[in-house]
């Protein structure tokens, strides 16, 4: 057997360990941390290819073709994206006279690489914020062009002055998870029967943000942990802003009274699926933003919203359409797929978060939503 395929005994045990010294229950935030974050073992952590277009071993017209990825970002889709995006952070540089990029989990390297091609002179710094080394090996060949701009780290100095960039980042921060069962409400959490995982729940004062009607069953999540993320962005984030790029919902539409399976799913090998508790470590875990909650964690901390919109919004209002006129019909049907409203261009969503910045932002020139946040 490979290194990959005893990943989620050798994972599970760890976890079952973590129940045991717990008195015997996990929260689902706890589980989903160690899934995607655990030393050399969790999903973010191990060695496996997460990204790319394919899954092992697809066939295509030149033969058998896949790194094993699991699924595909807007940058490896379209470097459009990429230099759209440019476009939104050249401007906050310059209304803030800074030169300094962040990037929280910049996966293959895709996003830094458009945008300091895109940027030259306007970046003198860029830094990676990553806890995988595998990724980060992958990241610093495909920057090696970079080496003198870009830096990783494992976190946040003190204070940065600049922007913020994080393309899907939100989503992969650990959830908790709550369960109204027969009009009672309890956090779901993970424990051991036989050996195997399996879901327990413990009655809660936890609730919501808003009240679900109803009283039917109903599975949702809650964000504490990304919302500790954007406190600390506001604590730390002097003059600048933030770009958060991700597929999500305002709070009205997340906790929908029909939205009663909640949001969480894995993907491996380009295939969805809702049950996190198999094949522990070889699995993406996600769940959808509630970019509300985003916002009120921004504010409450001393943070402006600067905008707010769906992804085809930003895009086109960044210039993306009129660059790709100019690409072969090939780049334009994959750029396409960041627009179209059944493919990435609603369902994911960009907020900008800042301060002292008094420019009127251009990805948000039109179709604003904050109004809806």
């Amino acid at each position: 057997m490979s290194t990959t395929e005893n990943i989620p005994a050798n994972l599970t045990r760890i976890i079952a360990d973590a129940i045991e010294k717990a008195g015997g229950w996990l929260g689902f935030d706890t589980f989903m941390a160690m899934a995607l974050y655990a030393p050399g073992l969790g999903y973010y952590t191990n060695g496996s290819t997460k990204f790319g277009q394919m899954p092992q071993g697809v066939s295509t017209a030149e033969g058998v073709q896949g790194a094993g990825s699991d699924f595909v970002t807007a940058p490896e889709i379209s470097p459009l994206f990429g230099q759209a995006l440019a476009r939104q952070v050249a401007q906050v540089l310059e209304a803030t006279g800074t030169d300094e990029v962040w990037e929280f989990g910049a996966g293959t390297g895709a996003l830094a690489g458009q945008l300091l091609d895109a940027l030259g002179d306007r970046v003198r710094r860029y830094t990676i914020v990553d806890l995988s080394d595998s990724l980060k090996a992958r990241q610093r060949e495909r920057l090696a062009r970079h080496a003198d701009k870009v830096q990783w780290v494992s976190e946040l100095p003190a204070t940065m002055r600049g922007v913020v960039v994080g393309n899907e980042v939100l989503d992969a921060m650990p959830v908790q998870l709550l369960v109204r069962v027969a009009g009672v409400w309890h956090e779901r959490g993970v424990t051991l029967s036989g050996g195997d995982l399996v879901w327990a729940d413990r009655l809660t004062d936890l609730r919501p943000p808003l009240e679900v009607d109803g009283e039917h069953d109903y599975l949702t999540e809650i964000h504490a942990q990304g919302d500790a993320f954007v406190r600390t962005l506001a604590d730390r984030l002097q003059l600048g802003a933030a770009l958060l790029l991700d597929y999500g919902f305002p709070e009205s539409e997340y906790y929908h009274v029909q939205r009663s399976g909640g949001t969480v799913m894995c993907h491996q090998a380009h295939q969805a699926d809702a049950n996190p508790l198999d094949r522990v470590g070889l699995k993406d875990i996600t769940a959808h933003v509630n970019f509300t909650g985003t916002a009120v964690a921004a504010q409450d901390a001393g943070m402006d919203v600067l905008g707010y919109t769906n992804q085809a919004h930003f895009l086109i209002n960044c210039g993306m359409v009129e660059a790709m006129q100019s690409q072969d019909l090939a780049a334009r049907v994959a750029a396409s797929k960041l627009l179209m409203e059944h493919e990435m261009g609603e369902l994911f969503k960009v907020i900008a978060i800042g301060r002292g910045v008094d420019t009127p932002l251009l990805g948000f020139a039109r179709g604003d939503r904050t109004h809806r946040l």
